[in-house]
């Protein structure tokens, strides 16, 4: 800083702060001269915010005080100047006229006594040299002040902030950040727009923003007082303040940024190493960045939201000056120990609130410390906050006269002259943290220890009173507290002190009335705080008439049912059930427990159950078995919406906040029966005493357990009908039933089924009764009863309510052609289960396989008959009982299957020979598939008797064990078994766990083999576990059929439930995966149970299943198709990533990873980020599309980034549907950053492609160059050209510079995407602007012969007009939102977007003295040409006017050009060709009337009526109830459509629909307009006829019949006849406007008659002389007629008018001379000129004075 000249007057001397005040109030004395802040905040108008006024007054090229804050003047001169400013105020108030002003300023009187006077000086003197210490209050808090804020409440749109001497501020959400303005706007954009942005933008939470006990500088915006909002009496006061950097920062300049000040920032952009901040200043270019480490303890970079605003100090500048470095961090802003406060400043304007300064203390009084800081800028802290107030410590003996001391400055005080700044000396404040209170040692928030509204039974100020907490300032650290004895008896102060379930006291407020009847009472519970007590909730029965029993101010006692203390509600019940009721209140789910009784209030009736109300959000589902002892069918029948009931808990999940109720009586099912109920098992045999009987059922209640259960009729017996009823009439009440069994019971219902049908009974004793899906075994005969009859199949049931189907075509043939299959409903039948599927728990039964003969012969050995062998193959056997066990003898081979050899041993004795019974070793089995092909018919064969074959069961039995009609002998042929020892048969016992056995495939599933070691013993090999080779396992079928032999070891075996796993594999790989003993790179098969778009699931084990992705399904990421697995598949994987603790895993089917390491990789695989380097080039799959750009996904953990800046070198106007999550993309590795595991990629192909020729940019573009292009929007007035091969540059080529002859409908020329030849011919560098021409001249000394050959749509053929105004895109597209209005004439085509106009129907005429074509209605029409579905986009009108002409260009044939132009692959471009297109646009766009109207002409092009109709339909219902306006233009399409190709009562039917879902009157107007427009003026008529009845109080109506009736029908006598009918039904207001509107139809229409309109004007002239807008009207009319002496004579009467104002008979004049400047001559115009000279004197000799 250079010298300061002590002589200069204007320099910052002492002089600048010499204290003029006056002793009562002397902060408002008014300054001499007004300083230039204050003139511009008495300028400012608008919506402008005021600035701060700064608190320097020097300019800003000079410094307020040197370097370090000393003086450059002695004391001396100190001295003089204080006196000379002293004697210059003395003399002001001497010669001052006025003397005080309003505000009470003292004036000094010249005194006689000149000792007097020297008194007064030096007490002026004295008061001028002390500081005023003063606190900050709502009066001297003003628009423009700073202050420091602790935020203490944060709600949905606002943030409250603790400021100053128990202040509070309130910031809304608009006045945080520019940026998060710009998310607000766009969030609601989207919901305007409706479209799929709104998924993608997240709603904003101020929680995650801001913390409470956050410091902040605020900028005060306004003060106001709110007397609508009222606590404890008095007006609530608001005080508006705003956070914006811009704002918060204002009086800071870039040379006041230096260290250890303090900014407000807001966050710009988060990046890797932090943030960068947005300062609010002036200097643009200067921008703050705060390094994540100082982002502060206890907050996350990644928490950091764009948008956010924090109190940052200045921790140093960059080099250049432009980059301040911030900090946040408390620890270093707040820590005392480090000289972190502000010691040397260019300006004062650099101390703001936040800034820690060092204060030199002036002096010490009972109000508070006053200090200057570097000597010059006076500071002061109230009682406050100089820690005095809340301590009662004596500051004098805290603090010295001339000691230092720290503190930071808290707020401004604006009007002050000299600058002041208010600053506190608080610990927490100076620490920048909340204030902590100690209780028991321990630091706690005050207001846990003393919550608001709490009582102090002994509160000491000087003497001891009771008192109440009303309120707590987090930045002073202070209570507020109330001693008035009606605060303290006030029940509650606030929403919050109410407890849901309380019982409250409040009187009657008011009775709420609204459609319906009374909808609630309000009810006063104390002041300021009402509950509405619904109509629901008014009483237990349902009042006709509330409006009687509640009365204002009457005194009732209610009950809470719920607050939002958000939402300023609070719901009460009136109903003496709810309010008397002493069971605790359900208020929190996990309160709740099983079995507690509580009422509730049923909110709703389904036809399953009821949904019942409790307190709070707690709600409870009451199912209709609960609702009573008895059945209830109908729910409705019995309870009502807003009944009370009582009800206990069944069960309650606090998770998923749910909650089951019921209406019984617990008592009745206590304790006791629900653990007796747990304890009794299905199958159970009991015994019951009846206690009561039915037709359809008996009611009984089981000894010894007390529990109730049902015996159905239908189980009494297992016989007829009637032998159930007769069984029935012997059961007496009282009676005990023994052998009852336990066939169901439901423990949510508290039923027992029980059953007394032999057979079930029997089944259960022997424990063959199904009870479970376990019991379920294939081939098992089992007894059930019928559940239900189908006509394609039968249910039947079993216990546990097991059930099972029995398709019709396993019902025996004779009773399939009986009606319900001969069977009855709980009728007992005996089934065989033929198949059971595993995974969906179900089986399936037949009772025509009970019985198995597989060999059927005419003479057989019956069981027990020793019958003698007929020509037995073994000349031993004699007769059956030779064939004892182990016997060994001869057999024939009678057939060979599959899985066995069916032989005889004689011709009446059969036998067979299961597959396992042949083989000894693998060696013996000459072919795997087949083992069975080398054995013939008629072969005889050694064998073995093994036993007798159970065909049930698929087992043998012993010889004893001669059950069943025939004998089949089951019989070994194995080498090993054909010598004398006979070898045991193989159990499942005995099979050990890693033995090898040959087995032989039974039966084939999906998931795994069920194969034979032995006729007795069945295994099982999951698929997984068939073979090594894992292209062996997609193809079961082909690879293992039925009887194929397979070499297996044991890997499980559970003999309780006959269980055995067998597997295939290598002994090495069988072993069980777990995660245990999986590794890295271990190549296992697995099978595939889930595929998507983005990976496979593969399962490994039972237990164990992993992901395969994107980047680890081939080494060639182009074949990446998960698409091409199937569910079930099995295929080879390789363990690349296992997170056995987390139980995760990755999965890879990569070629060089499961087969062979060296194949080739043409993308390698990446697991790490050290695999990368800078400047790869690698490939990757989108993983996630977000606002900021793309994250890829290269393998791996290894994500990279790709910002929206590096997307592409060209100009993506929708980049997001680019791209798509899946979708392979190759870029280029731009940095790494190992440490935070960072990639970042660019997908710009000048950084990819080292061959890159970079496109056409706009400086590329030169006058007179020719250049090839596509037409992007085709516009009246020209067409928009997009050059090919550029960086979007695009330009204009107007109408004239086409052709050489005139072009008179460029759109009936050109298309959008048609490619083009054009010049340049002007390139406006400024306004980016490019101007081209196609004329064929431009082209003559340079033919591109190729595309002239090519190119039907050459522009050498079409016509031409001379070179025109080139017109700007962007001023044409301003005009974008013209549409056609409501015409009644001059409609030649009827299109179908018409009805797409927003405006209203009730048309006002802004001037009557239009042109001929004033429109009265328009609602456009119909083009079933389908034409606009090629303009899709929205079409700008033309900004720039033409001459319409007759003459019509020649239509020349241009379809070759089409060829050219892909239009394909394009649907934005060219817009929907289908109806699949259609169909996905609608997805993102279902609230266009647009598409729907564009798809209702798609069908009509295709003829197909009805289909049309059905979008209009599906329209009506999908569009957004909110969209008024979008559904009104389906309903006018509708309409359209209905006129056009309907019939009269289609037309009414929709016209009806339309006017109940609409607007009526609109409606009438619309279809009025469209008869009008199809030429039916007939129907037209009729209905403005009805429209004129109906609507009689719209003078638009009225207007609208009588233009119709004037220019259509040409019928001006009815049409005047209208204007008294209008008259007598309309408002009187409205008389005068459409009289002028139908006079103004008499000038305007054909038929009309200007002398008649002239008389309507001349009598509302009579009435009204002085209404020049009357006059104007009629001179506008006039001056259309074109009569010169009628315009004369209508000038001159109004200046003969008297009592007209100057004002308007000054424009009156001009508009006159205006006229005769364009109509008359010299001497007309030399007439008016006198004549306004003759109107000004006789004015002004009327009035004595003045002038026009």
């Amino acid at each position: 800083m250079g010298p300061i000249d002590k002589k200069r007057k204007n320099g910052p001397t002492n002089e600048s702060f010499a204290r003029s005040r006056k002793a009562d109030n002397a902060e408002e004395r008014p300054s001499k001269r007004p300083r230039p802040g204050e003139v511009e905040d008495k300028t400012t108008t608008g919506l402008k915010v005021p600035l701060v006024p700064k608190i320097s007054r020097a300019g800003e090229e000079e410094a307020a005080f040197p370097r370090g804050g000393a003086s450059v003047l002695t004391p001396l001169e100190h001295k003089q100047i204080q006196i000379e400013a002293t004697r210059d105020v003395l003399f002001e108030q001497q010669n001052s006229k006025g003397g005080a002003d309003e505000e009470g300023i003292r004036t000094v009187k010249k005194s006689k006594s000149r000792g007097k006077n020297k008194k007064e000086s030096d007490r002026i003197q004295d008061e001028e040299e002390t500081v005023k210490i003063e606190g900050l209050s709502f009066k001297r808090i003003i628009p423009g002040s700073l202050v420091l804020g602790l935020v203490s409440e944060i709600n949905d749109h606002d943030i409250a902030l603790s400021l100053p001497n128990n202040l509070t501020g309130y910031v809304p959400i608009t006045s945080i950040s520019d940026k998060l303005t710009q998310r607000i706007e766009a969030i609601a954009a989207a919901e305007d727009r409706a479209t799929d942005e709104e998924s993608e933008l997240d709603d904003i939470d101020l929680n995650s923003l801001f913390s409470i006990g956050q410091y902040l500088r605020a900028f005060v915006v306004s003060t106001s007082d709110d007397a609508k909002s009222t606590t404890f009496g008095k007006a609530k006061r608001r005080i508006e303040l705003s956070l914006r950097p811009q704002q918060s920062n204002n009086a800071l300049t870039a040379q006041n940024v230096i260290t250890y000040n303090t900014i407000m920032a807001s966050v710009v952009s988060v990046e890797d190493h932090g943030v960068i901040m947005d300062l609010g200043l002036d200097d643009q270019q200067m921008r703050g960045f705060m390094s994540s480490k100082e982002i502060g303890h206890g907050i996350e970079l990644s928490s950091i939201q764009e948008g956010a605003v924090y109190l940052c100090i200045v921790t140093g500048l960059n080099s250049n000056g432009k980059t301040v470095k911030l900090s946040t961090d408390c620890l270093r802003m707040g820590n005392s120990k480090k000289p972190n406060h502000l010691s040397e400043a260019p300006t004062i304007d650099a101390f703001l609130p936040g800034t820690v300064v060092e204060i030199l203390v002036a002096d010490i009084t009972s109000k508070g410390i006053s200090g200057k800081v570097m000597g010059m800028l006076d500071v002061t802290a109230d009682l406050m906050h100089s820690g005095a107030g809340a301590s009662g410590r004596d500051l004098e003996k805290k603090y010295k006269v001339g000691s230092k001391v720290k503190g930071r400055v808290i707020c401004t005080f604006p009007t002050s002259d000299p600058p002041k700044l208010g600053v506190s000396l608080l610990d927490h404040v100076l620490s920048l943290v909340p204030q902590q209170a100690i209780k028991n040692g321990q630091k706690e928030k005050p207001l846990d220890i003393l919550p608001l509204s709490t009582i102090i039974e002994e509160a000491t100020v000087g003497s001891t009173h009771r008192a109440r907490i009303i309120g707590y300032n987090f930045l002073d650290g202070v209570y507020l507290v109330s001693l008035e004895q009606s605060i303290l008896e006030q029940p509650f102060l606030r929403i919050e002190d109410l407890r849901v379930g309380e019982i409250v006291k409040g009187k009657v407020e008011t009775i709420i009335v609204n459609a319906t009847g009374v909808g609630g009472v309000l009810i006063n519970l104390s002041e300021g705080i009402s509950g509405l007590a619904p109509e629901m909730h008014l009483a237990d029965v349902q009042l006709l008439h509330p409006e009687k029993k509640f009365r204002e101010g009457m005194t009732v006692t209610a009950r809470v049912l719920s607050t939002d203390p958000s939402k300023r509600q609070i719901r009460l019940t009136l109903k003496k059930s709810l309010v008397n009721s002493e069971a605790a209140p359900f208020i929190n789910y996990k309160d709740i427990s099983v079995g507690m009784q509580s009422p509730g209030t049923i909110v709703n009736i389904l036809p399953t159950g009821a949904v019942v109300q409790f307190y709070g959000t707690i709600r409870g589902f009451l199912p209709v078995a609960e609702m009573s002892e008895a059945f209830i069918q109908d729910p409705t029948q019995h309870f009502r919406v807003g009944q009370v009931v009582s009800v206990h808990v069944l069960k309650v999940d606090s998770e998923a906040n749910k909650l089951i109720v019921s209406c019984k009586d617990p008592s009745a099912f206590g304790l006791a029966q629900q653990a007796a109920m747990k304890k009794l098992k299905i199958g159970e045999i009991v015994s019951a005493v009846v206690t009561e009987k039915s037709n359809d059922d008996i009611s009984v209640e089981i000894q010894r357990l007390g529990l109730r259960a049902i015996l159905p009729v239908g189980h009494l017996t297992d016989g007829t009908q009637n032998k159930n009823l007769s069984a029935l009439k012997k059961i007496r009440v009282g009676q005990t039933l023994t052998d009852l069994v336990v066939l169901e019971k439901l423990e949510q219902k508290r039923l027992i089924i029980l059953t007394s049908k032999p057979s079930l009974l029997k089944d259960a004793k022997s424990r063959t009764l199904l009870r479970s899906f376990e019991d379920v075994k294939e081939n098992k005969a089992i007894h059930g009863f019928i559940r239900n009859i189908t006509p394609t199949a039968v249910f039947v049931q079993f216990a546990g309510g097991l059930t099972g189907l029995l398709p019709k075509s396993k019902l025996p043939e004779d009773a399939v052609t009986l009606p319900e299959f001969g069977l009855r409903k709980f009728q007992t039948v005996e089934v065989r289960v033929i198949s059971v599927d595993q995974t969906q728990q179900r089986f399936t039964l037949s009772m025509t396989d009970l019985i198995t003969n597989e060999l059927p012969q005419p003479v057989l050995a019956l069981a027990g008959d020793p019958q003698e062998a007929i020509n037995p193959v073994d000349d031993r056997i004699t007769s059956v009982d030779d064939l004892t066990l182990g016997k060994l003898t001869k057999a024939r081979v009678v057939s060979v299957k599959e899985t066995q050899i069916n032989v005889k041993l004689a011709d009446n004795i059969q036998g067979r020979i299961d597959i396992s019974q042949i083989f000894d070793s693998w060696e013996d089995i000459k072919d795997p598939k087949r083992p069975l092909k080398n054995f013939s018919q008629k072969q005889v064969i050694s064998v073995r008797v093994l036993g007798i074959h159970d065909a049930r069961n698929h087992k043998f039995l012993p010889i004893s064990h001669r059950g069943g009609k025939t004998l089949v002998f089951e019989l070994s042929a194995k080498p090993s078994d054909q010598t004398e020892s006979a070898q045991e048969p193989l159990m499942l016992d005995k099979v050990k766990i890693g033995s090898s056995y040959i087995v032989f495939v039974n039966n084939i599933r999906v998931d795994c083999l069920w194969v034979n070691l032995s006729p007795n013993v069945r295994g099982r090999i999951r698929a997984l576990d068939i073979s090594d080779d894992v292209s062996l396992l997609n193809d079961l079928d082909n690879n293992f059929p039925i009887g194929s032999a397979i070499s297996v070891h044991v890997k499980a075996v559970d003999v309780a439930n006959n269980r055995l796993d067998l597997s295939g594999r290598s002994t090495g790989t069988s072993e069980t995966l777990t995660f245990q003993n999986l590794s890295n790179n271990m190549v296992v098969p697995g099978k595939i149970t889930k595929v998507t778009e983005r990976q496979i699931m593969v399962q490994l084990s039972e237990d164990i299943s992993g992901p395969v992705y994107l980047p680890d399904f081939a080494d060639d990421f182009s074949e990446a198709i998960p698409t091409k697995y199937s569910k079930n598949d099995i295929v080879r994987v390789c363990v690349t990533e296992i997170d056995v603790p987390n139980k995760r895993m990755r999965l890879s089917t990569r070629p060089s990873r499961v087969l062979n390491s060296s194949l080739t990789v043409q993308d390698p695989e990446i697991s790490s980020i050290f695999q990368l380097k800078v400047n790869d080039i690698v490939r990757g799959f989108v993983k996630n599309v977000s606002d900021k750009g793309l994250f890829i996904n290269l393998g791996g953990n290894v994500i990279a980034y790709v910002r929206v800046s590096d997307l592409s070198d060209s100009y993506i106007k929708d980049w997001k549907s680019e791209y798509e999550v899946g979708q392979l993309i190759k870029g280029k590795v731009t940095e790494l950053d190992t440490n935070l595991n960072h990639v970042q990629m660019s997908l710009k192909t000048s950084v990819i492609d080292k061959n890159y020729v970079a496109p056409i940019v706009f400086n590329d573009i030169k006058v007179g160059q020719i250049i090839t292009g596509k037409i992007r929007k085709v516009e009246d007035f020209g067409v928009f050209i997009v050059v090919d091969g550029s960086s979007n540059v695009s330009g204009l080529c107007h109408q004239s510079e086409m052709a050489e002859k005139r072009v008179h409908d460029v759109k009936k020329l050109y298309e959008e995407g048609d490619a083009v030849k054009a010049v340049v011919l002007k390139v406006d560098a400024e306004k980016k602007r490019i101007s081209f021409g196609m004329n064929a001249s431009y082209f003559e000394d340079s033919v591109d012969s190729d595309n002239d050959s090519d190119d039907d749509d050459s522009v050498s053929d079409m016509p031409g007009v001379k070179l025109g105004t080139i017109i700007d895109e962007d001023s044409e597209e301003e005009d974008n939102n013209s549409d056609g209005g409501i015409n009644l004439d001059g409609i030649e085509n009827i299109e179908i977007n018409a009805g797409l106009d927003e405006q209203s129907s009730d048309m006002e005429m802004k001037d009557i003295g239009g042109d001929d074509s004033i429109a009265a209605l328009n609602a456009g029409g119909f083009d079933w040409s389908a034409g606009i579905l090629n303009n899709i986009d929205d079409q700008s009108s033309a900004g720039s006017s033409y001459e319409d002409t007759a003459e019509k260009p020649k239509k020349k044939k241009r379809r070759k050009a089409e060829i050219q132009v892909d239009r394909t692959g394009d649907l934005d471009l060219n817009g929907p060709q289908s109806v699949s297109d259609f169909e996905r646009l609608l997805l993102g766009q279902s609230d266009s009337s647009q598409l729907w109207i564009e798809y209702m002409a798609f069908q009509m092009q295709l003829s197909e009526l009805s289909k049309a109709r059905e979008v209009a339909e599906r329209a009506i219902k999908m569009i957004n109830i909110r969209e008024e306006t979008e559904k009104m233009n389906v309903w006018i399409a509708l309409l359209n459509l209905e006129n056009t190709y309907g019939s009269d009562e289609t037309v009414n039917d929709a016209f009806k629909r339309a006017c109940q879902y609409n607007d009526a009157q609109e409606i009438h107007e619309r279809l009025t307009s469209i008869y009008i427009q199809s030429g039916k003026h007939n129907k037209a008529d009729d209905l403005f006829q009805t429209l004129v009845k109906k609507f009689s109080q719209s003078p638009t109506v009225w207007y609208n019949y009588a233009h119709f009736l004037h220019t259509t029908l040409s019928s001006p006598d009815r049409a005047r006849a209208l204007l008294p009918r209008a008259t007598q039904s309309l408002p009187s207001h409205t008389h005068l406007a459409l009289t002028l509107k139908f006079a103004a139809l008499e000038f305007h229409s054909a038929s009309g008659s200007p002398e008649r309109g002239r008389t309507m004007f001349e009598g509302l002239l009579a009435t009204f002389p002085k209404r020049l807008d009357i006059w104007n009207q009629l001179l506008d009319l006039e001056v259309q007629q074109g009569d010169v002496d009628v315009i004369r004579g209508v000038f001159e009467r109004v200046v003969k008018i008297k009592g007209i104002k100057p004002k308007g008979v000054k424009a009156w004049f001009r508009r006159w001379s205006e006229w005769e400047a364009k109509n008359g001559d010299k001497k007309t115009q030399e007439k008016v000129k006198a004549k306004a000279e003759e109107w000004v004197r006789s004015a002004a000799k009327s009035s004595g004075g003045g002038e026009l």
